[in-house]
């Protein structure tokens, strides 16, 4: 007997949406399981709200098609899709209550009185507003009204539930809250949702799978951990959080950097750019060998601190060598004996390679 594997939830494929201004996305394909929150993540007009819309049916693609529980929702209008949307805007009715713009569309689809009521108090408590249904939106916070909207987004009890940057209007800290407000609320209902952002580290923190755009085309699907580790393409290096890079020569499993080598994942041959997080990059304390006296070696760089800057319980130093500029992230402890024009060696703990 072969196992078969569950139909995915959300299912785009080969989607194709351009604009007389040459934007939009090309042959885009994407399966969302069941339970997943998928984020869709790049800068400003990759394509990611696009994708969002066509799912939602705000957008209908040229070409390609979008299943949603093994079925198709092509020329199906929003309202009849079993999505919900939570867009930037609140779009919350100000002339209605709390419970009235959350019983709306429950109304509309002939439920009971008694049904609205009860299905209003869980899903304000889901929220975290309990208590708020004869408040008016303008009464609340910007974080409570983006928990209103997300609230009645749950109510439509949607197969995907689509959200479009809903918490870029908020400052930081409450930024935080309702991202970990949204991974309980995904972790305690199951549903399947595919969120929008241009922020890497909502990204990173929210996510079970990220899909980096760029150019309406994408560029890797993977894990926050192995998008962060193992970036594929020099443009998700680049987007995906802080990266040192440096001219180099590939060597098949190796890469040269001024006639010091570390092995890379990917063999390559000719011109590379080398890609080295801040935190793979280490000072070589001090042991008497003349590699840590700043006098080069195998893998070991000569560095003169240029700049510390104090972050809190770390710091980020920038140091000068033959190769570039190099960021390292060291103790905050360290650092406190770092000073501007001081030599120091340096190592790397790993190093990844693209070609060109």
């Amino acid at each position: 007997m072969t196992n078969q594997q569950p139909q995915p939830q959300l299912s785009i494929q080969n989607v194709q949406k351009v604009f007389k201004t040459g934007d939009g996305v090309k042959g885009v394909n994407l399966e969302v399981k069941k339970g997943e929150l998928v984020t869709l993540l790049g800068p400003s007009g990759c394509g990611k709200t696009t994708v969002l819309r066509s799912i939602g049916g705000f957008l209908e693609p040229d070409s390609g098609d979008i299943l949603i529980e093994g079925r198709s929702v092509l020329n199906v209008p929003p309202e009849k899709r079993p999505t919900a949307m939570v867009f930037q805007s609140y779009n919350l009715w100000p002339h209605m209550t709390v419970f009235d713009n959350l019983a709306f569309g429950l109304k509309i689809r002939k439920r009971k009185k008694e049904e609205i009521r009860a299905a209003v108090e869980k899903a304000l408590q889901l929220v975290r507003l309990p208590g708020t249904e004869n408040k008016m939106p303008g009464q609340l916070s910007g974080g409570q009204q983006q928990r209103v909207a997300v609230a009645r987004a749950l109510l439509l009890e949607p197969a995907v539930l689509l959200l479009d940057e809903p918490f870029s209007a908020l400052d930081a800290k409450l930024r935080l809250e309702m991202r970990e407000e949204l991974r309980e609320i995904q972790a305690s209902t199951g549903l399947t949702m595919v969120f929008v952002t241009h922020d890497q580290e909502e990204a990173l923190s929210i996510s079970d799978r990220i899909v980096v755009m760029n150019a309406g085309r994408i560029e890797q699907i993977d894990t926050p951990q192995r998008i962060y580790d193992h970036p594929e393409t020099l443009f998700v290096a680049q987007f995906i959080g802080r990266m040192n890079f440096l001219k180099g020569q590939g060597t098949g499993a190796s890469v040269d950097i001024q006639g010091r080598r570390f092995p890379i994942a990917r063999a390559l041959n000719g011109d590379v750019t080398a890609a080295v997080r801040p935190e793979d990059v280490f000072i070589v304390e001090n042991t008497g060998s003349a590699e840590a006296a700043g006098q080069g070696g195998s893998d070991v760089f000569p560095a003169t601190v240029r700049q510390v800057m104090i972050l809190g319980h770390y710091a980020e130093v920038t140091a000068d060598t033959a190769a570039g500029p190099i960021k390292l992230f060291v103790p905050r402890e360290r650092a406190a004996s770092l000073y501007h024009g001081q030599l120091i060696p340096i190592g790397f703990t790993r190093v990844t390679a693209y070609a060109g």
